[in-house]
C-alpha cells in the first residue's frame, strides 16, 4: 500500500529480458534496474511504486544503489513500462507502514491502465492536464475525486466522456517526473479504490433489482 506522495526520483539503468523471447501474442518478462537514493532501506521481497506500479525488490546492489524488479507481461500490458528505456526517470515511493502519516490516498500499486496526456497549458507556475483514457476508467472518476497518475495522488479538476483535467502544482513538478511529461506521453492511471469498491458494489446491487 502507498500514499500518492513521491519519496524521489529514480532512474531506469538497465532493462533485461527473461525467459522466452516474445512472440506476436507474447510479451517477455523483463527485470528492470533502477537505480535510486533510499535502496539502502530496502530489503529483498519489499514492495516499492515504480510509476505507480507495485513493484517486488529481487535484487540489491549496494555498492551502486540499484534494485532489481521483474515485471510479468500482465503488469506490461497494463502500465507504461513497456515503454521503459535506459535512462528514462521514474517516480519512487517506499511502501506506507502502519501508522504512517498518509499525505495523499490509499493507491494500492494495482494500475488500472493507461492514459495519454492530451493538452499541457501553463498557468502561472502551476500546470493543467488532460489526460485521454478508456471509459473503463474514467467511470471510476469523479470531479475533485482522486486518482493516481505515474504514482501520484491528484485531484481530479473535471471528468468529460473521453478525458480528464488535473493541475500539478510548482512543488510536485520539481519534485517528480511531472517535469518530463509532453503531449502524446503514457502515464499509468489508477482510479481511487474505495470508488472501485463502491461502483463494483452498486453495480452487483442493481443487477439484483
Amino acid at each position: 500500500m502507498f500514499s500518492g506522495i513521491v519519496q524521489e526520483i529514480g532512474k531506469v539503468v538497465a532493462i533485461e529480458g527473461l525467459g522466452q523471447e516474445p512472440t506476436d501474442t507474447n510479451m517477455q518478462c523483463i527485470r528492470l534496474k533502477i537505480s535510486l537514493k533510499q535502496g539502502h532501506l530496502c530489503q529483498i521481497g519489499d514492495s516499492v511504486s515504480i510509476n505507480g506500479v507495485c513493484l517486488t525488490v529481487v535484487e540489491i546492489d549496494q555498492d551502486s544503489g540499484t534494485l532489481s524488479f521483474d515485471a510479468v507481461p500482465e503488469t506490461l500490458r497494463k502500465t507504461n513500462l513497456s515503454l521503459f528505456k535506459v535512462g528514462d526517470y521514474v517516480n519512487i515511493e517506499l511502501s506506507v507502514k502502519l501508522g504512517d502519516y498518509i499525505g495523499g490516498h490509499m493507491v494500492q500499486g494495482h494500475v488500472d491502465g493507461v492514459g495519454q496526456i492530451s493538452h499541457i497549458a501553463k498557468e502561472d507556475a502551476a500546470l493543467i492536464v488532460r489526460i485521454q483514457a478508456k471509459e473503463a476508467i474514467l467511470k471510476y472518476l469523479v470531479n475533485k475525486g482522486f486518482v493516481a497518475i505515474d504514482g501520484m495522488s491528484i485531484t481530479v479538476i473535471e471528468v468529460t466522456e473521453n478525458d480528464f483535467s488535473v493541475t500539478f502544482i510548482p512543488h510536485t513538478i520539481e519534485a517528480t517526473i511531472v517535469q518530463t511529461y509532453k503531449v502524446g506521453q503514457m502515464v499509468n492511471l489508477e482510479a481511487d479504490p474505495l470508488g472501485k469498491q463502491i461502483h463494483a458494489y452498486m453495480e452487483k446491487y442493481r443487477a439484483l433489482q
